[in-house]
């Protein structure tokens, strides 16, 4: 990849026999273990006594904050989103086009997956958990949200390079989304960022013929 993918730092694991102070707090700790858990075992393998022994926090707690498992499965989909987009706005920091842009939105990608993970890289944690959810729960649509504005974020760049063409700039949103959430696959199921190195890559050639 020509722009090395920063990895973000992950958060300390908590020790399991420290207690959380303050709701905040508690807060705090039950997502980053709900995180973990989540994406390493998957969402209904993750039961809430492991959670909050990780998170080092009362079962009590975890219901002073979240008023089930299934609230707390929201909450960390929104949570799983709003990092990625963190992602994102920091490489669109170093884009100075629209192929900047779009290369953005696939460095995005990549750093998610550069994050260190305690059993290895799983692929789209969004797409794993929604996965588990059966058709028509409310999670499968916050992660149908979320691929819908990675879709949208690349339109929009595609649109500052063919300004004057909005329907060829739809399809190739759609054609470079359906890249990338290939390749997440095929990243997911061998363990490394390879494949999405070899999208952006892709991508790149692309840009430069349009």
């Amino acid at each position: 990849m020509t722009d090395t993918p920063a990895a973000a730092a992950r958060p300390g694991k908590a020790p399991g026999t420290a207690r959380a102070k303050g709701p905040g707090r508690a807060r705090t700790r039950l997502l980053a273990a709900a995180a973990r858990r989540f994406y390493a075992d998957g969402v209904s393998a993750t039961g809430i006594d492991t959670i909050t022994a990780e998170a080092g926090v009362a079962k009590m707690s975890l219901y002073n904050n979240f008023s089930s498992k299934a609230d707390l499965v929201m909450a960390y989909l929104d949570a799983r989103h709003e990092e990625w987009l963190g992602l994102y706005r920091r490489r669109l920091e170093g884009a100075r086009d629209g192929r900047g842009g779009v290369l953005a939105v696939f460095d995005a990608y990549a750093d998610h997956a550069a994050l260190a993970h305690e059993h290895g890289f799983r692929g789209c944690g969004l797409l794993n958990a929604a996965a588990e959810l059966p058709a028509g729960h409310e999670g499968r649509e916050v992660v149908r949200r979320h691929k819908e504005e990675v879709e949208s974020l690349l339109r929009g760049h595609l649109g500052e390079l063919l300004p004057d063409r909005p329907e060829e700039a739809g399809a190739w949103a759609e054609q470079l989304s359906f890249l990338l959430e290939g390749a997440m696959a095929r990243a997911g199921l061998e363990g490394a960022g390879t494949r999405l190195e070899h999208a952006r890559t892709m991508a790149a050639d692309l840009l430069d013929r349009l």
